[in-house]
């Protein structure tokens, strides 16, 4: 009789602990659950303080962002210019390599709208470029009295220099200040542009 009641008071005990252990378990996994929630209720809060922190810069913050841009462009174009120069060519030259080259048969036309420049000075750079073997114009198939314009080996050769330079420095950026900041600085730089730039933007863009 005492052994059957040892028995008894033995299976008790265990189905007890298994009991509590289970119990354990469930109050643990809530309470890792809870605390999950509460960390995402802090990092989102955290994240709203500073995107509503970003809305309201303070001048000097923004003079200092403006003053950034344009050192930061004085090093990013200042790889080609050194290469430009040897040539006797200036960035107007550049941009229309560059556009060219990223549109094969664009018109000229087309490339004042994205330039913003006047025809006198397109025709100008233009002239040059096709003179030296860089660039070739065609009479348009369709439109006769359109030109498109087109890189000629040599061309291609010469943009291929000037945007090796400028994307080893954006590279060299990018790596060092991460994924997110890469995403920021491109929504920032879109946000900038005018309605009219984002509609070529986008083109070009599509076009690739």
């Amino acid at each position: 009789m005492v052994i059957i009641l040892l028995k008894i008071c033995d299976s008790l005990s265990v189905q007890s602990w298994k009991v509590n252990k289970a119990d354990l378990n469930s109050r643990k996994k809530y309470a890792e659950e809870k605390w999950a929630v509460i960390e995402m209720s802090e990092l989102r809060a955290t994240s709203s303080h500073s995107g509503e922190a970003l809305l309201f810069l303070t001048d000097e913050q923004l003079r200092q962002g403006i003053e950034a841009m344009f050192f930061a462009y004085r090093g990013f174009t200042a790889d080609p210019d050194r290469i430009l120069q040897d040539m006797s060519y200036g960035r107007a030259h550049h941009r229309a390599v560059h556009f060219i080259n990223g549109a094969p048969g664009t018109t000229v036309n087309n490339l004042l709208d994205i330039l913003g420049v006047t025809k006198q000075s397109l025709n100008r750079v233009l002239r040059t470029l096709i003179e030296d073997g860089l660039v070739e114009s065609r009479v348009g198939k369709t439109d006769k009295r359109e030109r498109n314009l087109y890189l000629t080996d040599a061309g291609l050769a010469l943009e291929r220099r000037l945007s090796d330079a400028q994307r080893a420095r954006m590279r060299a950026a990018y790596r060092s200040a991460g994924p997110e900041a890469v995403a920021g600085f491109k929504t920032v730089l879109e946000a900038m542009m005018d309605t009219d730039m984002q509609r070529h933007y986008s083109k070009l863009r599509g076009g690739r």
